[in-house]
């Protein structure tokens, strides 16, 4: 693979016009498509398999026309301190209200609350529901700036109205912050390289690459029926490893620049070897994304290999599109060691080397290996202890900020109504084998009222055809609570009787069961996403690093700063610590998807650095240097770009915390913490740590296995051979 690689770095930056000009019509034919591609609306959010998926499909097909997927609206009133709801005057606003909100064109139905019952019993509170034929993101500004108006015309009357339901749902925004965490990845690139040029390529390809992706997703939105939320993570993710894959190809040429050599051979061995690497924390990346799609949840799978995409996208322009531009760079790209005006002259030839912070740092390991080893494993250990309080949830109106009319409307409800009012329960009785289904209507709801929690039961709706219908059961507990999942499962078990007796199927839906079910669909595929991504980055690494102890020291690394991610992100969204900071105005449940997420995105950034670090210790050891001197020369080349790599990482992560999304902001902080943690506890102290200790044996490889697996050539030695300038004898491995 070097010498493929080598010889694609050598063509690309001799005819640098040509791939320059390739990636530009790239980006312009994206551009374009993403501009003429009709607008996306909301993704749709289905869980196959789960028994609220089911019963949502059920209705769909049963009671036809009604829109259960489209936009819904609380409108939520509130009467003046010592007046009532049903006095003359406030009852007259409200018809009003209900009139106007009537004559939207995408309207399908308005509760008139006086006729509906929705008053409470204290006669404070009353509620209108608005029903549209689309989703809350196909909604046009016309529909929500009507809803808006009808609400603000009850307020001057003198009522507190607040609106509730996804009808006002927005497209989120990641503010300014994002734009800070780019500003300091520039800065971190300039103190690295001390040249504005050398800074700006790393920059320019991965916003290029980013764009190219990122508007492939947009103009294939509607199509594939993307969110919004899937571009983001693509340019979250497709800018951290866009700028850190060509910041190791660029260091990496400044390094062959100061051995002497010409810079078209500099670029040719850089792509050669760190684009090897580059070539390899990629592929990682890419299979921890893609394997997202075990989980079988359609909106992850397509999140997943979205960001895929992208990553390949900065893998390809890592490899062409990075030696081509340092062929435009010429002179002004310094080789290592000379720094540019900007940071000063470089050294004089006579004066001695002086170690680096990194040569020093490693040596430091290496002679105090089990004492660094504890304090990072209990360090990594006491931060995860979090996460042993992880309560799992999704977002509904209660986890919304104080400050949003959805957080106030659904307070109001539950002041008048219960907490359990913002959480319904659907059942869908399915009678269409029964002999009697009248019969079994009744029973269903008499066996609902009968279990605990249970405040109301409706009488049942059956459809047209008379063989289905709607129960709606309002629980006595707030929605995310476990009681309330607990009755969840009691109405489910009660079915199951039902279904023995009358062959009647009783299904539980809506967004409360939907979001039990979502959980427990990703607890149960948690283990087995972990076997298959581990497992096959696992097989990945012994190629790479033809070791197994390197790899299963790699692997057991991550879980250590997942966990400890894990912990810090339940500690910030869970426990409010340091919410004010991170601007977590309201905190609950960490979302369901969190931890099987981190897990696929954390593992492949994990794996960047194991392979970027480790192939330049494995390369000293292969060319003759003992095992704790091979983890000094690893430090001495690559500690100081690990180090940027990683500090540019955390940076475009938390430039996402300032997302309007919680789901996104949550992401961030976790991503950026665990960044951290694993780049500067795991990889810069435990592994020194672990392959001191080990010495010889952390490279040992069975010899039937040694010649079994493919040479990959990681480190570049074909390049060396080929070329004559390795003198050395190679150790034996």
């Amino acid at each position: 693979m070097a010498t493929f690689l080598y010889k694609l770095g050598r063509l690309s930056f001799r005819r640098r016009h040509f791939v320059a000009l390739i990636w530009v019509a790239l980006l312009t034919l994206a551009g374009v498509g993403a501009a003429s591609a009709p607008a996306a609306g909301n993704s749709s959010f289905s869980i196959p398999g789960t028994e609220a998926q089911k019963a949502f499909d059920l209705l769909e097909q049963r009671f036809p026309g009604t829109s259960a997927d489209g936009a819904t609206a609380r409108v939520v009133f509130k009467a003046p301190s010592g007046e009532k709801m049903t006095d003359p005057g406030n009852k007259a606003t409200v018809q009003e209200t209900v009139k106007e909100l009537s004559d939207g064109s995408e309207v399908v139905r308005v509760t008139d609350p006086y006729r509906a019952k929705a008053v409470s019993k204290d006669g404070t509170i009353a509620y209108a529901q608005v029903s549209y034929k689309v989703s809350g993101m196909e909604l046009d500004d016309a529909a929500k700036d009507a809803l808006k108006d009808s609400a603000q015309g009850a307020r001057e009357a003198g009522l507190t109205v607040e609106i509730g339901g996804d009808a006002l749902q927005a497209v989120p925004h990641t503010g300014s912050s994002e734009i800070i965490g780019i500003a300091v990845a520039a800065v971190v690139l300039v103190i690295t390289f001390g040249s504005l040029v050398a800074a700006g390529l790393p920059l320019l390809t991965a916003l290029i690459g980013v764009g190219i992706g990122v508007s492939a997703i947009t103009g294939l939105a509607s199509a594939l029926d993307l969110g919004s939320t899937t571009s983001t993570l693509a340019m979250m993710i497709g800018l951290a490893v866009g700028i850190d894959y060509a910041l190791f190809i660029v260091s990496r040429y400044r390094a062959e620049l100061a051995e002497g050599r010409e810079r078209e051979e500099a670029a040719g061995r850089a792509a050669g070897t760190a684009g090897s690497a580059v070539v390899f924390a990629g592929l990682t990346v890419v299979i921890a994304l893609v394997g997202l799609s075990v989980v079988n949840i359609p909106m992850l799978t397509k999140m997943g290999i979205a960001a895929a995409g992208t990553v390949a996208i900065a893998v390809l322009i890592a490899l062409t599109m990075v030696p081509a531009l340092l062929g435009y760079a010429g002179r002004k790209v310094k080789p290592m060691g000379e720094k540019g005006k900007l940071l000063g002259r470089a050294k004089k030839q006579d004066q001695p080397a002086k170690p680096n912070l990194g040569t020093r740092w490693a040596s430091f390991v290496v002679r105090r290996p089990v004492a660094v080893l504890l304090l990072g494993v209990i360090g990594l250990g006491a931060a995860a202890v979090p996460a042993t309080s992880l309560e799992l949830g999704l977002p509904d109106d209660g986890s919304q900020p104080t400050s949003t009319t959805q957080r106030r409307a659904y307070d109001l409800l539950s002041e008048g109504f219960g907490p359990g009012f913002n959480g319904p329960l659907m059942v869908v009785v399915d009678a269409k084998d029964s002999d009697d289904p009248k019969a079994v209507f009744a029973e269903t709801g008499d066996a609902i009222k009968g279990l605990k929690d249970v405040v109301t039961v409706t009488p049942a709706q059956p459809n047209k055809a008379g063989d289905t219908a709607t129960i709606t059961v309002i629980p006595g507990s707030k929605p995310s609570s476990v009681t309330t999942e607990n009755l969840v499962h009691g109405i489910r078990d009660a079915g199951a009787g039902i279904k023995a007796d009358t062959d009647a199927n009783v299904l539980v839906t809506g967004s409360t069961a939907m979001n039990i079910d979502v959980s427990e669909k990703l607890n149960d595929a948690l283990v087995p996403y972990l076997v298959l991504v581990v497992g096959l980055a696992f097989l990945l690494l012994i190629v790479v690093f033809r070791s197994i102890l390197v790899p299963l020291k790699a692997a057991l690394g991550f879980l250590l700063s997942v966990m400890a991610a894990l912990g810090a992100v339940v500690a910030v969204f869970q426990w409010g610590w340091l919410s004010g900071l991170m601007g977590v105005e309201q905190t609950g449940p960490v979302m369901s998807m969190m931890p099987i997420f981190m897990v696929g995105v954390v593992f492949g950034l994990a794996m960047d650095y194991e392979v970027f670090l480790v192939t330049r210790m494995r390369e000293a050891y292969v060319h003759g240097e003992k095992p704790a001197q091979a983890v000094v020369t690893g430090f001495r080349h690559g500690a100081r770009v690990v180090t940027a790599a990683a500090v540019i990482m955390m940076a475009v992560f938390a430039g996402f915390i300032g997302s309007s999304e919680s789901m996104v902001k949550m992401i961030g902080f976790g991503l950026a913490i665990a960044v951290f943690f694993d780049a500067f506890v795991v990889r810069m102290a435990i592994v020194p740590a672990v392959l001191a200790l080990l010495g010889r044996k952390a490279w040992w490889l069975p010899r039937w296995l040694d010649r079994a697996l493919p040479n990959v050539d990681v480190e570049g030695e074909g390049l060396r051979t080929a070329s004559g300038d390795d003198d050395r004898e190679l150790a034996r491995v």
